[in-house]
């Protein structure tokens, strides 16, 4: 690892030196180098260093914002990944957020932020009915300020931490609550067109992410602050989850290499597959067809 070296980034300066840690942040970049590549969040002209984009790396405090962190730089420091990085931390203005962590955090670490505060938890709090989730709504308001902030800041790309499990479990959401078949792409363009949003994270496992953070001691931020997170139908998605994962270990990955396999053809939806227009060969076709050689 790079940490062998007495030039790395002070984002890994103590990191353990056990086999089972290499192993897992081995993964960890692999598997965030996969999708980089595979859903192509770096444009050839990045790769020819004729043009080097920069992403807004968003930064909430909790482990898998820091492992994105933290594997980004890693990808960027071996010159795997030729874009520029600004972390960004959009402080909503939550009763008891911890608003020097981050700052402190990151200029020790020497990582190029910026931290912006806007108090979207009142008007959060106004608009909900007591009783009901945030979530929705208070998304919704940061990633407004969020795309605002990669405009000022000439980024090209919003950058969020959402892992495998994060993308599984809004697939069941969707199915159970929503009626259809629909999760968090790893690679999206925002409605105004002009900034891509990405989830490198996409194949890897919140347990890894756990894990890293953990091992790193990056100070980790609650995301319960706002105190709506009982009840929440993710919650209740998780658990089910949690109970296949422990009756079929493995279960999580099947079923996330499912939504990287799908089969148009196989499901019910007339707009993907032209069910109306499939035809049986005749025996004209198949006779006449030029894949079929003719006997002389």
């Amino acid at each position: 690892m790079l940490d062998e070296s007495d030039d790395i980034h002070p984002l890994f300066h103590g990191a353990p030196s056990g086999t089972e840690f290499k192993k897992l942040r081995k993964r960890i970049v692999r598997q965030t180098r996969e999708a980089i590549e595979q859903y192509g969040m770096v444009t050839p002209e990045a790769r020819d260093g004729a043009a080097r984009p920069k992403w807004l790396v968003c930064l909430s405090g909790g482990k898998d914002s820091y492992t994105l962190l933290a594997v980004l730089y890693e990808l960027q420091w071996r010159g795997l990944l030729p874009v520029d990085l600004l972390a960004c931390n959009l402080d909503q203005g939550q009763p008891g957020f911890p608003a020097t962590i981050l700052p402190e955090f990151l200029k020790k670490m020497q990582v190029p932020h910026r931290i912006e505060y806007q108090d979207t938890y009142s008007v959060v709090v106004d608009k909900i009915p007591a009783g009901r989730t945030f979530c929705a709504l208070c998304s919704r308001l940061r990633r407004g300020h969020l795309y605002r902030i990669a405009r000022e800041e000439g980024c090209s790309a919003v950058v969020l931490g959402h892992h495998r499990d994060d993308i599984l479990e809004t697939f069941f959401m969707n199915l159970f609550h929503g009626g259809r078949l629909a999760t968090m792409p790893p690679k999206l363009v925002n409605e105004e067109g002009d900034l891509f949003l990405y989830r490198p994270l996409a194949h890897v496992a919140e347990a890894d992410c756990e894990k890293f953070a953990r091992a790193m001691n990056y100070p980790i931020i609650p995301c319960d602050l706002c105190g709506s997170q009982d009840g929440l139908q993710r919650q209740q998605v998780k658990q089910i989850l949690d109970g296949w994962e422990k009756n079929s270990p493995g279960r999580r990955q099947v079923m996330f290499r499912a939504l990287t396999n799908a089969r148009p053809s196989h499901l019910l939806d007339p707009k993907l597959f032209d069910f109306v227009g499939l035809a049986l060969k005749t025996d004209e076709i198949e006779v006449n067809s030029p894949e079929i050689p003719r006997l002389s």
